[in-house]
């Protein structure tokens, strides 16, 4: 059984960090729904 299974996700990621893209590919593995992804830049 997985730990995301039928959770619903919301993704922020870091450009200088780990993108919203790479979190995205680990959560769908996961079983997790993407309800919101972006990639941001905190400076």
């Amino acid at each position: 059984m997985s730990l995301l299974k039928d959770k619903k996700i919301i993704i922020i990621g870091d450009r200088d960090g780990i993108p919203g893209q790479a979190i995205e590919e680990c959560v769908k593995t996961a079983g997790g729904e993407i309800v919101f992804s972006s990639t941001e830049c905190f400076v």
